[in-house]
This record gives C-alpha cells, sequence and structure tokens, in this order.
C-alpha cells in the first residue's frame, strides 16, 4: 500500500492498538485492532505530529485534532464527514440531526427526508479516520449507542473521555435493546 508517499504507524491508546495511515495530503485512515491492512514494513515511521495530538486526546488535554486531512470518499461522505468536525468536543448529536445539516439536493435521488439519517449512518460507518473525525459522537435519536465500527464499548470510552452526556434509555429497556443496525 505504498502509494507514493504512504506512511504509517501503530500507536497504542486506551482504546487498543490503533494503525495510523499518512499519504503525501495528509491524514487518510485509522484503523482498529481488527481491522488492521496489510502494510509494508519499510512504510513504518515514527508519525509525531498524529501520535503527540492522540496522546494529548486521550490524555483529556486536546479537543480539536490540527492536522492535514486526505478523506476519499463520495461527494456527499465529505459532507458528511465535514458535519462531524463541526460537533464539539463532549457533544453529542443524532444521526437525523447531521443529515437535516445537510442540503436535500446532496442526497441520492429518490430518497425521502426520514430515509436521511440511514444513509448518513452509512456515510459514517465509512469514516477513514475514526477518533480524529469524530463519529463517536454521533448516537441514536433515544440516545442509545449506535452504529460504531470500533465497537460500542470503544464508542463509549470515547464519550466517556470527553465528558459527554448520554441520555438514560426508556425505562425498562437497556441500550443494548435500543439499539439499531444502520448498515
Amino acid at each position: 500500500m505504498n502509494d507514493g508517499g504512504t506512511v504509517w504507524t501503530s500507536y497504542e491508546s486506551p482504546i487498543g492498538s490503533l494503525t495510523v495511515v499518512i499519504g503525501p495530503q495528509g491524514l487518510r485512515s485509522i484503523h482498529f485492532p481488527a481491522e488492521s491492512p496489510r502494510l509494508p514494513e519499510r512504510a513504518q515511521r515514527p508519525l509525531l505530529t498524529v501520535v503527540d495530538q492522540l496522546d494529548a486526546y486521550f490524555a483529556g488535554e486536546l479537543e480539536s485534532f490540527d492536522v492535514e486531512l486526505d478523506l476519499r470518499g463520495t461527494p456527499l461522505q465529505r459532507l458528511v464527514w465535514a458535519q462531524l468536525l463541526e460537533i464539539p468536543y463532549g457533544s453529542t448529536t443524532t444521526y437525523g440531526e447531521v443529515a437535516r445539516r445537510i442540503d436535500g439536493s446532496h442526497y441520492p435521488g429518490g430518497i425521502e427526508p426520514y430515509e436521511r439519517a440511514r444513509v448518513v449512518g452509512a456515510a459514517i460507518g465509512r469514516n477513514p479516520v475514526p477518533v480524529v473525525v469524530a463519529c463517536h459522537r454521533v448516537i441514536g435519536a433515544d440516545g442509545s449507542l449506535t452504529g460504531y465500527r470500533g465497537g460500542l464499548e470503544r464508542k463509549r470510552m470515547l464519550l466517556g473521555l470527553e465528558g459527554a452526556e448520554l441520555s438514560a434509555p426508556a425505562s425498562g429497556s437497556s441500550r443494548a435493546d435500543l439499539q439499531l443496525p444502520l448498515l
């Protein structure tokens, strides 16, 4: 995968070992342990700028990353990911709210407004740089944790690190009962 200057490093975080990949244009991807791609050893480098910022984030000292991003996706995916960058540290929003912030003309033809949250959920699930582009800050409309590629325990840990308040599920239901698959 060393296409013209792509380099990577392994970063040991409180949520597990992350593989960080940077291309010539910026941060390209962050992979959780179960999804680490096969990368050539010769392309492994110490990526101090990103690693220092990840250290500061996990220490509770950094609320916003300052790294160049090389996000590759469809125009709609990139619009969704841009919305994720607008969610403040320690805050949450819903898939529906993210969908409402994107002009309807950007959605595929035939997608009804009530279906847009699922389209947004699919785009969020393809976010190539979790943690940095904070997809963990998007929760279900009922306050439940849903749809995190790294697993709901990691999502819970990241939100806890940021001090985000999560609403309680409806009486008699657990969060697990309220989770809906997004993909």
